[in-house]
């Protein structure tokens, strides 16, 4: 069996070798190739010739491409200078030059510029806080089109009751709506990675509900913090109630109101997940609006959450 992987890993090799430039697995470098997947992102985003696109992680400039086809402008952002130099000798002498700008450098590090579409084969390690920093990007943008590990997907689709309904999943769909678009297998990439993949749309929700976002991760990190727990045990750990109370006391300070002397956070918030039904629930099973009056029942106690 061991001489079987290793014709195998020489055989992607040399592969790899014949394409001119040898991968980086490490910063996620699996290049999209079949073209068929190519074109069924480009298509899903829906552009304009008047948009001016995101692309995050171009590799060697399949997608980018078919992007400045459509397009008035593609901002690629490449952390490799490698992969950067394949993307410009693609289009280098051709009209779809002047619409490209290139972008060398670690994407989450980067202030983005404005863009009304983001269409990225992502690294799969950096998925998470690369859909926050969009998610908070100002001025909003149209459309995002998203190639993700599988499972990180579904949990980004995923409902109440579903077993990979998580954080990720309820602050994801507070601020955007989130659609699973399609499947894709290893084979579509060279070289191929370990694990299946799927592409998403996602749209933020313009105007955006007018809560503090960091208030709000605050609140649902505690409540997911052990899910399948009732909310009222998540809210009977120490350092919980710790964090908590040091908030209400500076809260009371801004506001200058005095805090009662037989002040008790346990039996406050004992009281308060009592008296509006939350005391039995269970993160996995609540939806937006269980989350969004739980916050509202907390605030109002002046019990927040940063």
């Amino acid at each position: 069996m061991p001489k079987v992987k290793a014709a195998k890993k020489s055989r992607q090799h040399q592969e790899i070798q014949k394409q001119g430039i040898q991968f980086n697995t490490g910063l996620g470098q699996h290049i999209l190739k079949n073209p068929m997947i190519v074109t069924a992102m480009v298509e899903k985003a829906g552009l304009f010739s008047t948009d001016t696109v995101l692309e995050v992680g171009p590799g060697t400039g399949n997608m980018t491409v078919k992007l400045l086809e459509k397009t008035k402008k593609v901002i690629a952002c490449e952390v490799d200078p490698r992969m950067a130099a394949e993307v410009h000798k693609r289009v280098q002498g051709t009209p779809l030059s002047s619409k490209l700008h290139m972008m060398i450098g670690d994407v989450l590090k980067t202030d983005l510029p404005f863009f009304n579409v983001c269409v990225a084969n992502l690294p799969y390690q950096i998925s998470s806080p690369f859909v926050f920093k969009l998610l908070l990007h100002r001025p909003f943008f149209r459309a995002a089109i998203l190639m993700f590990q599988q499972e990180f997907a579904e949990r980004l689709v995923a409902q109440p009751g579903d077993k990979l309904y998580c954080r990720l999943s309820v602050n994801t769909q507070l601020l955007a709506k989130v659609h699973h678009l399609m499947k894709v297998g290893k084979n579509n990439f060279r070289p191929p990675p370990k694990v299946e993949s799927s592409v998403v749309r996602i749209e933020p929700k313009n105007p955006p509900p007018p809560i503090n976002f960091q208030e709000w991760d605050g609140l649902v990190r505690i409540c997911f913090s052990r899910k399948n727990k009732t909310i009222g045990a998540s809210f009977r750990y120490t350092k919980v109630l710790e964090l908590l109370e040091k908030n209400y006391r500076v809260h009371c300070s801004v506001k200058n109101i005095p805090v009662p002397a037989d002040f008790d956070m346990k039996s406050t918030i004992n009281h308060l997940l009592e008296r509006n039904g939350f005391e039995k629930k269970r993160a996995r099973t609540m939806d937006q609006d269980d989350f969004l009056q739980l916050l509202h029942d907390f605030n109002a106690e002046g019990i927040h959450f940063m």
